[in-house]
């Protein structure tokens, strides 16, 4: 049991325990630590006893007397401001209200009264208050309190089931007696119900009070007052966020960026004692966070080094050896730079340097050692599903051997398919393996703003990478000098390049380093195979998703629950999105704000025929329609190509062969091959075994372009042109003529 955890469970950190004790006892021992003196000798200088400086530091002396203060502050050679402000706090005393809730989340769920603790019976009661504790001080939804309390399906009775629950939670939270100020409560919201309290009654918001006041403090340069306020954030912390309550609540996005908020608050910590020369003190919690961390390479890189400068060289050489272990067995790849880096400085007997404050770059380039490691990766998707061959590959990218180590991958695909959520999902997982920091780009290359020029990407670049000023290209800069200074910054670090939604090759080969130490990830609509057969880059082409993972992806979005009440309907849905990420991300957002059954969403899709597009779109945010991702693409081609795709909507089947396409547009084959291999390029034509198709979102697209005579006219050529290849029909036919006849007759 690490001192982050109590024997008993009950926390010792936090809202209403040992933490409300104020700020005089942590700036005591911040002091003293200042001034390099033991408790011992602090207190016998003082002319105080070693247990009342204890007490004092520890919050047990709620209002140390004044002459003692005095006294303190001169043992530790305290200035005039100094002491001011730890008289202040004294008078002013930790508030005074031992009757009022706390509601603590941060390990199992527990809601105490001052120090008492309150039983809290029933699961849906727990899991209401924990999903309310984990939101604040955000409102929860009405939709997300449905999908915690019945991760199965809701009741037709849910409504008014959640609103005795809620009633059962005031009542609990409500104080014994009367309060001069009000005490916590639920409050119902335009779209939920909000836990309303102050962010001191809730562990997790003390909990983020210390961790903001820790990066001030950094900021301010004062390490050992940063140190005791890290140290006092992770008291707070019992285990994992709701340590006992379901899955479903456990795995909510505000619990993981809440463990992940414990995690950076402990990395920093372990710096700090490091850097303050006390190992000893960060090995516990370490130790625990690497078991519930398993593979996290920062965390055991630190413990590697706090045990090494603790005198335990062999047990930091197991935590090696056991992290390299997992990783090969469970991920197929060798540890990173930073894991190895810290077993090295083992061997060699050499002085622990916290991984945070170490640099990569070599001597030489002093000027960018005053830059942070850029850090400009975008938030990934909050539901990501699917793609684990695609994140295999990429995978490869971070291989154990540098020889066999590809160091560019291209993402491809179709508009809307995913291509920048795999990019950024997979970079965010995988940052460990850059210790150097990330860039990231949007290159426009599709877009209704114009395309990013290289020159306009490397100025930027070259700021995040610390190059001095003087060293800047003039504006407008001369692209290859800038390249260049940008290749020698690179040169001999570890950083991941996202360049996302490319035009072409031409646009990012200048953006592209030297070494092969950096890793370079681009998404575009494009194939860009100009950088799979000059530069090296490997190919990861996007599918849309199978049916299976389109209802997953659907659930994330409008609730596992309800999905899986109406899979039939669920079904359905993806079928008609075609199983593309964009559209089923705009219909569940459409099911969520309309609170509409998903068989009903179906039929009305199904019903809106070729007009589907005007369905799948999010009023007043033009990014989320499915119409304005194709448009981006399609104005982009050519005019042969542009007239080629409106004539494929006229297909009645899903495939076309290219003498059939030839017929159809009226030109001859080796055109329309030209024409049907720039759309395969752009991503908006399928090709497989020489036959070309279109998605079924894509083929309602091309109809809504094309113009009634023209579209006639195409018929029409298509049935009386001698058979040059036969199209497929949705009957699996060879020769649609008979279907095309009966279509052109029947408009005629």
């Amino acid at each position: 049991m690490s001192d982050t955890a109590s024997a008993t469970g009950d926390p010792q950190g936090g809202p209403g325990g040992e933490d409300e004790r104020g700020t005089v006892g942590p700036r005591i021992q911040s002091f003293r630590r200042r001034a390099g003196l033991s408790q011992e000798a602090a207190a016998s200088r003082a002319g105080i006893s070693t247990r009342a400086l204890r007490d004092i530091e520890r919050g047990r002396a709620r209002r140390p007397r004044v002459h003692t203060l005095r006294s303190l502050a001169g043992t530790l050679g305290l200035s005039d401001d100094e002491l001011a402000g730890l008289l202040a706090d004294a008078r002013t005393g930790p508030p005074r209200d031992t009757g009022r809730p706390s509601l603590l989340i941060l390990g199992p769920l527990v809601l105490r009264r001052g120090r008492a603790p309150v039983p809290v019976a029933g699961p849906m009661l727990r899991r209401l208050l924990g999903l309310l504790a984990l939101k604040h001080p955000e409102p929860a939804t009405q939709q997300e309190i449905t999908d915690i309390l019945w991760p199965s399906g809701p009741p037709r009775s849910h409504p008014s089931l959640i609103h005795t629950y809620v009633t059962q939670a005031r009542r609990l939270l409500g104080p014994c007696g009367p309060r001069s100020t009000r005490p916590p409560t639920v409050v119902r919201t335009p779209t939920g119900y909000r836990l309303e309290a102050s962010r001191g009654r809730v562990d997790l918001g003390h909990f983020d009070e210390l961790l903001a006041r820790a990066e001030l403090l950094h900021d301010a340069g004062d390490l050992e007052a940063r140190y005791a306020s890290l140290t006092e954030a992770l008291r707070c912390w019992r285990g994992p966020v709701l340590a006992d309550a379901d899955p479903a609540l456990r795995r909510h996005p505000a619990a993981v960026a809440a463990d992940e908020r414990r995690v950076r608050a402990a990395l920093l910590h372990a710096d700090a004692a490091l850097m303050l020369r006390r190992p000893v003190e960060a090995v516990p919690m370490l130790a625990d966070l690497v078991n519930t961390e398993p593979l996290h390479e920062g965390l055991h890189a630190r413990l590697i080094l706090a045990l090494a400068d603790s005198g335990e060289q062999a047990a930091a050489l197991q935590v090696f050896t056991r992290l390299r272990d997992r990783l090969d067995e469970e991920l197929g790849i060798e540890p990173g730079t930073e894991i190895r880096e810290a077993q090295l400085r083992v061997l060699r007997r050499q002085p622990p340097i916290p991984p945070s404050t170490a640099h990569h770059a070599p001597a030489h380039r002093e000027p960018a050692h005053s830059a942070p490691p850029p850090a400009q990766l975008p938030s990934g998707a909050r539901s990501f599903v699917g793609r684990r061959p695609q994140l295999r590959v990429l995978d490869t990218l971070v291989a154990s051997d540098p020889a066999r180590r590809p160091h560019i991958a291209v993402v491809v695909g179709a508009p809307g398919v995913g291509k920048t959520a795999l990019a950024t999902h997979w970079a965010h997982a995988r940052r460990d393996h850059f210790p150097d920091g990330q860039l990231y780009v949007d290159l426009r290359g599709h877009s209704r703003l114009p395309a990013l020029r290289p020159g306009d990407v490397l100025g930027p670049f070259l700021r995040a990478l610390g190059a001095p000023p003087h060293a800047l290209p003039a504006h407008p800069p001369n692209e290859d000098e800038a390249a260049a200074l940008y290749r020698t910054l690179l040169a001999d670090r570890r950083l991941l390049i996202v360049l996302d939604n490319a035009r072409d090759a031409e646009q990012v080969r200048p953006l592209l380093p030297g070494s092969r130490g950096c890793t370079v990830v681009i998404t575009s609509r494009s194939r860009l195979a100009g950088l799979v057969s000059s530069d090296g880059a490997r190919r990861i082409a996007l599918d849309v998703l199978d049916p299976d993972e389109g209802r997953q992806l659907l659930g994330s979005i409008a609730g596992s629950c309800n999905v899986a009440a109406e899979e039939a309907a669920a079904r359905r849905l993806v079928e008609l999105c075609g199983g593309l990420p964009l559209a089923i991300r705009i219909a569940g957002a459409d099911l969520v704000a309309r609170n509409a059954s998903i068989a009903a969403h179906s039929a009305e899709l199904a019903g809106a025929g070729d007009g589907i597009l005007d369905r799948l779109r999010i009023e007043g945010d033009r990014r989320s329609t499915v119409r304005s991702a194709f448009e981006l693409s399609y104005r982009t081609l050519p005019d042969g190509a542009r007239r080629m795709f409106r004539l494929l909507g006229q297909l009645p089947g899903p495939e076309i062969t290219v003498d059939a396409s030839a017929a159809l547009a009226g030109t001859t084959p080796a055109a329309s091959a030209a024409l049907l291999a720039r759309l395969a390029d752009a991503h908006l034509v399928r090709e497989r075994a020489g036959r070309f198709g279109l998605d079924v979102l894509l083929r309602s697209y091309a109809r809504e372009l094309i113009g009634t005579d023209e579209a006639h006219t195409a018929r029409r050529r298509l049935v009386l042109s001698p058979a040059r290849g036969p199209a497929r029909c949705d009957n699996g036919q060879d020769n649609c003529s008979g279907s095309y006849a009966r279509s052109a007759g029947s408009r005629a």
